[in-house]
C-alpha cells in the first residue's frame, strides 16, 4: 500500500469544506475493519484511508500548515500502513472503570506480545508490537499498543481462497479467541493488494 505524501491531503480550507463528507466515508469504512477479541480488547485495522483520516484530523486540530509540520505528521503516521504483506492495527484495551482499568492493565503485563492471528490451516502469528517506543513496563501495560502481523504468502493465499482467520490471546489473564467475519475478513484481504 502506497505511502501518504503531502500531496495526497487536503489543505486546511479544502478538508473544513469537505471534511463531513470524508469523515461520514472514513467511518463507513472503518466498520468492518475492527476485531474484537473479548469484551475488553479491540483491533482497530489501519490502512492509507484511516491514516490520512487521522493525519487530516491532527492537522486540523493542530493548525499546522506548514511543510515541515506536515512531514512531521507523515512521517509519525505512515508507519501504520500496511505494507502488502501483513496487517497494521492499533490495539486498545478498554476498560470502563477507572479502578477496574488500573487493576486489569496490572494484571495484563505482556499481552502485547501474546496477541496473535491465525489463518485456518496455518500456524499463528504473533504481533511484533510497539516498535517506536515501549509502551508496558514490570507494573502495567499501556490501554493503547500498535501491532504488526506479518503474514507469509502462503497464508495470504489461503485467506483469498476462503480460510478462515481468528485472532486471540495467550495471555493467561486473557485467554480469549475471536473468529473473524466473512466482510471483516474481506475488508483486510484488502491490506494485501
Amino acid at each position: 500500500m502506497k505511502k501518504l505524501e503531502r500531496e495526497d491531503l487536503f489543505s486546511l480550507e479544502q478538508y473544513a469544506e469537505q471534511r463531513a463528507e470524508f469523515r461520514a466515508r472514513v467511518l463507513q469504512h472503518k466498520k468492518n475493519r475492527r476485531v474484537n477479541i473479548g469484551s475488553n480488547l479491540s483491533l482497530y485495522f489501519e490502512d492509507r484511508l484511516t491514516i490520512q483520516y487521522q493525519v487530516q484530523e491532527m492537522l486540523r486540530i493542530e493548525k499546522i500548515f506548514e511543510a515541515a509540520g506536515i512531514e512531521d505528521e507523515l512521517a509519525a503516521y505512515n508507519p501504520l500502513i500496511p505494507d502488502g504483506g501483513n496487517l497494521k492495527c492499533t490495539a486498545m484495551l478498554e476498560f470502563g472503570d477507572v479502578d477496574v482499568r488500573r487493576e486489569r492493565l496490572a494484571q495484563l503485563v505482556g499481552i502485547e506480545h501474546l496477541v496473535w492471528l491465525q489463518v485456518e490451516g496455518a500456524p499463528k502469528v504473533y504481533a511484533i508490537s510497539n516498535e517506536d517506543l515501549d509502551r508496558s513496563n514490570d507494573e502495567k501495560t499501556s490501554a493503547v499498543h500498535f501491532m504488526r502481523f506479518e503474514l507469509g504468502s502462503d497464508m495470504i493465499t489461503k485467506l483469498r481462497a476462503g480460510a478462515g482467520l481468528a485472532f486471540g490471546t495467550d495471555h493467561a489473564g486473557y485467554p480469549y479467541t475471536s473468529e473473524v467475519p466473512a466482510e471483516t475478513r474481506e475488508a483486510l484481504l484488502k491490506d494485501f493488494d
